[in-house]
């Protein structure tokens, strides 16, 4: 079973995840704000982790950044889920370390698909090309 850490600061959208994701078989770490997900990305090793973007304190953007330039927590893939939904907000968050981009709103089965894109594919040493699921 595969652990995935869920940050989001809308309580109703980070239960709406948990849900989906309990469902689908996956056991959730939640956090509130990118702070406390960076605790919790460093010292529990997700095998996956699934962002907002727009978070008070810290943009999920930043918080993909921080992620990437931690030795201990650079490898883990990260599947940005906004309702940022401009082409510009996908290549930004691609760019600052993020697998996949999904667009709120999301059905139970985009959010499956979108991880399980991630987790099934083999990590590869350097990448250049990412999916976008919109």
């Amino acid at each position: 079973m595969a652990t995935v850490l869920v940050v989001d600061d809308t309580p109703s959208q980070l239960e709406l995840m948990n849900v989906y994701l309990q469902d689908g078989g996956y056991h959730v770490i939640t956090a509130s704000d990118a702070k406390d997900a960076l605790f919790k990305a460093e010292n529990y090793q997700p095998d996956i982790i699934l962002t907002d973007v727009v978070m008070p304190g810290m943009s999920g953007f930043e918080f993909c950044r921080q992620l990437k330039r931690n030795p201990v927590t650079q490898n883990l893939p990260i599947v940005i889920c906004s309702s940022k939904n401009k082409q510009i907000d996908k290549i930004w968050g691609m760019r600052q370390g993020a697998d996949i981009y999904l667009t709120k709103p999301f059905s139970k089965q985009e959010l499956i698909q979108a991880l399980k894109s991630v987790l099934d594919s083999p990590m590869p040493i350097v990448s250049h090309t990412r999916t976008t699921v919109s």
